[in-house]
């Protein structure tokens, strides 16, 4: 596989970075070339500091590289994992997406492969919602949506959202879905997807 994949991810506290490590794991177990990069931070330090999970994530993940605009012009396909925000994506991935309008412009996202994860504190904090409403945005780009689906019974283990894998956050900070397999497979099968584009031009 000649696959070039990104996995982008914002992370608060911690979860969404562990499904961007799985992602990760699983695109490179399907032979994808693979880059694991965050969205950069937008929230004051103040907020940053009020929450020591917060804190400790962005101490924890200071040296995982920030994704720029050439990032997604190298990439085939894209995982994208981040939290919802009210049924919507965190405003820091909103800020990055709307740095996006050159690349769109010039036609350069078009026909990415591009598959999305979410996560909330509680089993219907509005997950589905947000993916929902992100991949909105990637048809704006002429991407290509390799949605899970039911396509592996890890989905069901998983929660079961076809839109694409979502976890739940405990008290405790843990994700409460035994969910690796699932976000595993989305990786996989993202990359695949992008495989099979990309032979079909040839």
């Amino acid at each position: 596989m000649s696959i070039k994949l990104a996995v982008i991810y914002y992370s608060s506290t911690g979860t969404n970075y562990q499904m961007a490590q799985w992602a990760e794991q699983g695109a490179k177990e399907a032979g994808a070339e693979v880059k694991l990069l965050k969205i950069p931070e937008t929230a004051p330090e103040a907020a940053i500091d009020s929450n020591p999970a917060w804190r400790a994530n962005a101490d924890a993940t200071k040296d995982v590289p920030e994704v720029t605009l050439a990032d997604l012009e190298w990439a085939d396909a894209i995982v994208f994992s981040f939290p919802t925000r009210f049924g919507n994506i965190a405003s820091q991935v909103q800020a990055f997406i709307d740095t996006a309008g050159g690349l769109w412009a010039q036609g350069k996202l078009a026909n990415k492969v591009v598959s999305a994860m979410s996560s909330a504190s509680n089993p219907h904090g509005g997950q589905e919602a947000t993916l929902l409403s992100f991949y909105t945005t990637m048809f704006h780009w002429g991407a290509i949506v390799a949605a899970p689906g039911f396509t592996d019974p890890s989905i069901f283990a998983g929660g079961g959202n076809p839109y694409g894998a979502s976890s739940t956050q405990g008290q405790d900070g843990k994700i409460v879905e035994d969910n690796e397999a699932a976000v595993k497979h989305q990786a996989k099968r993202t990359a695949t997807v992008a495989e099979w584009i990309q032979k079909g031009q040839q």
